[in-house]
């Protein structure tokens, strides 16, 4: 079959990058289309993956929009150039294409209906099918969306699909066992991202004062950084940054992906952004397996208490591979479950939507 994978974030090429190398090693032609995001065309390069470049995404709502209708252009005349059978990924335009064409889509939605609005409404019901991780289950509109036992970032963190690299800290100029926090800050510019707030630069720095005396700080950020925090960044190749993570000793931040990551890695993880309390797949991470916590920047000074209650407790790193082994034991091998469903599409959506259990033949 010949393939598409279309994704306009760089946490897309984590998602299905394990997922493209199985499809090409069962001689299936893999094609990546890419927003032009330096980050995500850094990666797909690093895993040494072609890809075609899409314009530039916008800011702006109406600029959306308009692009919007270019991508769907764009990505139509592609996969009738290229003859695709199956489009897949987190994606507006593989949706709206294959209602134009014979191309069938599938698309991994891991975020709620009410948190974005503009999918649920313009992009998931034009689907040819809609997998979703099964904490959204009994919360989505659609009502034949396929769920499985996994998250999203299950698929490059599972552990038959990841094993940490011990080089990296010496590559960040850190000493094995030594204590290290990673911050993660946001830029918020996302269509669902309107009237959303992460941490101040207040806050921000009153996170470092408290670390500072502790351990070393890295600070990864999307766009740029506030000088009084230049001196923190993080200088790794972005996919030694999850081997990086494995080894943290805290991560902080207002991003959604990383505190997810840190999670399922075993790190505990602190975030602060308005989203907190209303992401089905962190409030299962925080409340059923303790492996995280979200607060909302009005609620700062709970991230703190809860901050200075972690980092005096003595086996904190063991502690939590404990929690993390409770949640693995819960959860499939998402990269093969996709596979699969990829691969005997459509008889696989028939498959789940018959056997729900069905997905639980993918754990190890």
């Amino acid at each position: 079959m010949n393939i598409l994978i279309d994704i306009g974030h760089p946490a897309h090429v984590h998602n299905y990058r394990n997922l493209a190398r199985e499809l090409e090693n069962r001689e299936h032609q893999v094609f990546w289309t890419v927003k032009e995001l330096t980050m995500a065309k850094r990666l797909l390069d690093l895993y040494g993956f072609s890809y075609t470049v899409l314009p530039r995404k916008s800011d702006r709502l109406l600029g959306k929009v308009f692009k919007q209708i270019v991508y769907d252009l764009l990505l139509l005349r592609f996969c009738l150039k290229h003859r695709i059978n199956i489009a897949i990924g987190t994606s507006v335009s593989i949706a709206h294409v294959s209602r134009l064409s014979k191309v069938a889509s599938i698309v991994f939605d891991d975020d709620d209906d009410d948190v974005q609005p503009m999918v649920t409404k313009y992009v998931n019901p034009y689907a040819d099918a809609l997998l979703s991780p099964d904490t959204l289950k009994g919360k989505r509109k659609r009502q034949d969306t396929i769920y499985y036992a996994g998250y999203h970032e299950l698929a490059y963190l599972y552990p038959n699909r990841f094993s940490p690299d011990p080089q990296v800290l010496a590559d960040a100029g850190l000493r094995v066992g030594e204590c290290f926090f990673i911050m993660r800050f946001n830029v918020f510019k996302a269509h669902h991202d309107v009237g959303i707030k992460g941490l101040s630069i207040e806050q921000k720095l009153k996170l470092v004062d408290i670390l500072q005396p502790l351990g070393r700080i890295l600070i990864t950020t999307e766009r740029g950084i506030e000088p009084e925090l230049k001196k923190y960044q993080l200088n790794i190749s972005p996919n030694k940054l999850h081997s990086l993570m494995y080894y943290a000793t805290l991560f902080l931040g207002d991003s959604q992906t990383m505190t997810s990551e840190a999670a399922v890695l075993g790190v505990p993880s602190l975030r602060c952004n308005s989203f907190a309390g209303r992401i089905s797949n962190l409030e299962e991470v925080e409340h059923k397996y303790g492996l995280t916590f979200g607060f909302t920047p009005d609620n700062f000074d709970a991230l703190l208490g809860k901050l200075c209650e972690l980092v005096e407790r003595p086996d904190l790193k063991k502690e939590w591979q404990i929690k993390r082994q409770k949640m693995l034991a819960d959860k499939i091998d998402v990269t093969a479950f996709w596979l699969w469903f990829v691969e005997n599409y459509p008889e696989s959506k028939t498959i789940m939507l018959n056997e729900p259990d069905y997905c639980q033949r993918f754990r190890n």
